[in-house]
């Protein structure tokens, strides 16, 4: 009886251990990162970059604010990782400016508004 007990206190006690570990390895970190956006496709690209991006779970810009949130695991990247990867993909990420060959490349419609290449939506 005394075996039985001590099996099952072992098991509940690796359970417990477990579950805490589980809790801890699925923590997620929330940014948000003001960016240069436009239009309904550069809401696209910049999703599609991030989804692309390790450690990224989610993300989400609103294209009235031009901020995009995202949601991250910290043991993956990090904020600046992030901002990084939508600077490469032609955008400005809060302090840090669009890679200019990337946004070059963009479409006309993503351009920013001072830019005379710019063209309405």
């Amino acid at each position: 009886m005394k075996a039985k007990n001590l099996v099952l206190i072992t098991g509940f006690i690796f359970l417990i251990n477990l579950n805490g570990f589980t809790q801890t390895n699925n923590k997620f970190e929330e940014v948000k990162i003001k960016t240069s956006a436009q239009c309904e496709m550069c809401k696209e690209r910049i999703e599609e970059i991030l989804a692309f991006e390790k450690g990224v779970k989610s993300s989400d810009l609103n294209l009235e604010s031009k901020v995009v949130t995202v949601l991250y695991n910290p043991a993956r990247t990090t904020a600046d990782k992030i901002r990084n990867a939508i600077s490469h993909g032609g955008y400005d990420a809060d302090g840090i400016k669009a890679d200019p060959k990337a946004y070059e490349k963009l479409p006309t419609c993503c351009k920013k508004p001072d830019d005379p290449e710019h063209s309405g939506h």
